[in-house]
Order: structure tokens, then sequence, then C-alpha cells
């Protein structure tokens, strides 16, 4: 009879391993809205998944919630633009393989009105001190987002402390699209990156303002958590192929005939 229970068990066992289902094969990638608003996720994920098997969950929200997600193992490999931040966390342990996958820049837009008078600017910071001494509305992504950290980055050199006590600042708490959405109906200022503008550009009443100054560099990197599986690996990886970085270059070159990333794999990163 033990012999028999025994074979039970064992035909059991064999039974459910060979009808069990295949372990998932997704990857929770955490990355800017940037990315997902301006359309080039959906450019590059579907070729990776294709070629891997791979699924990717992409929750899109601010740099810092992308990499607080991670650190907390909701998510294994984020795309974000914050090197600052980026560095720290990567000096402590927290992530690891940073690379360098593309780069954009920044612009200020605003109303035709422009009532801070800055059509045609190119220093930001300047930009920045003529907002608040006009006293003119500006909202911020106040999202902890790469484009957030900048923003009080330029208020610090142009020696502003906004606040939520202003009537003329206002943080919309949301990503890029509805922020410069928010900014339209507002007709107020606000920072944003360029491919997220062009985009959304046919839509909003916003002009563009002011840009070129080397302080709207932005630039992406790509990194994993330590203990990432082969799918987040894969994917990071993925990201500065030769492929990928092909697409990135293409992106945006039909609908408004210039590239809106610019791929930088590979290239010296001193960011």
């Amino acid at each position: 009879m033990q012999k028999l229970v025994a074979s039970s068990f064992c035909i059991a066992a064999l039974f459910f391993s060979c009808t069990a289902p295949p372990p998932r094969k997704d990857v929770v990638l955490a990355t800017t809205t940037s990315t997902r608003d301006a359309g080039l996720l959906d450019s590059l994920l579907p070729a990776f998944e294709a070629k891997t098997g791979y699924t990717v969950s992409v929750v899109s929200v601010g740099t810092g919630q992308a990499l607080e997600m991670a650190r907390r193992g909701d998510a294994e490999v984020v795309l974000v633009h914050a090197p600052e931040l980026e560095r720290a966390l990567v000096d402590s342990g927290y992530f690891m393989r940073r690379r360098m996958v593309m780069h954009d820049d920044f612009l200020l837009v605003g109303p035709a009105s422009d009532p801070a008078r800055l059509a045609g600017g190119h220093d930001a910071v300047a930009a920045m001190r003529a907002i608040a001494a006009a006293r003119a509305p500006f909202v911020s992504r106040g999202d902890r987002s790469g484009t957030h950290l900048l923003e009080r980055r330029l208020w610090r050199l142009a020696g502003v402390t906004p606040s939520r006590s202003d009537k003329w600042y206002i943080e919309a708490g949301q990503g890029m699209a509805a922020t410069l959405q928010m900014a339209d109906q507002k007709q107020a200022y606000t920072i944003s990156d360029r491919p997220t503008y062009l985009t959304w550009r046919d839509k909003l009443q916003l002009a563009l303002l002011v840009e070129g100054d080397t302080l709207f560099y932005n630039v992406y990197h790509v990194m994993e958590v330590p203990q990432a599986g082969a799918g987040a690996r894969a994917l990071a990886d993925f990201f500065v192929s030769p492929e990928a970085q092909a697409l990135i270059g293409k992106f945006g070159t039909t609908r408004f005939g210039r590239t809106l990333f610019i791929p930088d794999a590979g290239k010296p990163d001193r960011w």
C-alpha cells in the first residue's frame, strides 16, 4: 500500500509539473511620462516584445516616483532623466549598469500674449526671474519628475523661491501632457520637453518662447536594480542596442521632419 501511495504521489507530481502554466515573462519598466506622452515607447517596445517574447508593463510617472518604485521592488528597470539623482542612487547600490540612451531638450512655453516678455530668449534663468517679477501664471509639474527637478534648479539659480501661497504659481502634480494642457487653459508658462510639446502643439495655444540654453539639455539613462531578472536585463540591453538606437533616431521624422530624441548609446557620458 505504501508503495502504491508513493507511486500515486509521483504520478501526480509528474502530471502537475507537465501541465502547470509556463512562468510569466513580464518585465515592469518604470519611466517618465515624457517617453509615453511623446509616443516613443509605442515605437520601441513592440520590437522588443516580438524579438524576445517578453511582455513589458509600463508605469509612466515622474522620474522621482519611477526610481522610488524600483527601490521598493515594484519595477526592475528604469528609463529616467535626472542625472544627479541617478548617480547618487547608483553610488548607494540601489541601481546598476547605468547607461546613456538618448537626449532631447527642454523648452519654456507660454501664452502668445507673453506678459513676461520672454519670446526669442535663450537664457532660462533670466526667463524664470522675469516670470516671477511679472507674477505671471506658471504651472509646475510638481511631481518630483526630471522636469520638476530642473525647474527647481532654475528657480534656485534665479534667486526665487515660489510657493503654493503665491497665486501665480500652480502645481499640477501630473505628467507632461496634462501639465501642458493645464498651462494652456490657464494661459500660463511652463517647462516642457521638446518631444511632448511638439506632439501636443497642434492641440494647444502655447508658444515656444525660450530654447537653446545649455541648462535645457535633457539626457535619459537606463538602469536596473541589482536583483533584476533576465527580462529586465534584456530590456535594458535593448534600449542601447543598434536596433533600438536606430528606431530612436528615426522617431518623429515622418510627422515633424526631425527626430525628437537623439540616440546616445556608446557615446562618452559626462552626465
